[in-house]
């Protein structure tokens, strides 16, 4: 059982450093003098946190969540925090930083949780961003690349817990 996996490289490592760039240095701008909390959902999106955070020219603070789905989540959205975030984000800056937004719907809830805690601002920054398949209301602030239906892996990004590891995004074939 090794690594083996049939797919087509979709954007190379060249591609994800370049745009983690660009996206750092917006991010860096927007949020001059306001020393931001970078909370990264769990784990996919650690990858893209590091990198990001690597670059940035501001202040900043990062803190976790974990969630996970109950119920037919894909359909609802139901979602509950496995691991809360540390810092307190009333009255605070806040980025989300995801790895992929798809439905959107978890992403959508978990908002809400945090708009109640009171922060001044919540932007959302997601590496990948499968538009075709919102259902949720959603305003993505950053978006690192589009993608298809195609299942991707890579950069965090995982299939039964394998293939984060990878420096790019690969198409799988199912």
């Amino acid at each position: 059982m090794g690594m083996e996996q049939k797919g087509k490289i979709i954007i190379s490592e060249e591609e994800i450093q370049g745009k983690v760039r660009e996206l750092a240095g917006q991010i860096s701008k927007d949020y001059e003098g306001l020393n931001p909390i970078i909370i990264t959902v769990l784990r996919g999106a650690v990858y893209f946190m590091v990198d990001l955070t690597r670059y940035l020219t501001i202040p900043h603070r990062i803190d976790f969540l974990a969630i996970s789905s109950y119920g037919p989540a894909a359909q609802t959205g139901g979602v509950r925090i496995t691991k809360d975030l540390d810092l307190d984000i009333h009255d605070e800056h806040v980025l989300i930083l995801e790895d992929i937004v798809d439905t959107g719907l978890t992403l959508h809830y978990l908002l809400r949780i945090l708009k109640e805690r009171g922060p001044a601002s919540i932007k959302i920054c997601t590496f990948l961003d499968r538009a075709a398949q919102r259902i949720a209301d959603l305003h993505i602030d950053y978006r690192g690349f589009e993608v298809g239906e195609a299942f991707v892996v890579g950069y965090g990004l995982d299939r039964d817990e394998k293939f984060r590891n990878l420096q790019y995004i690969m198409a799988v074939e199912e």
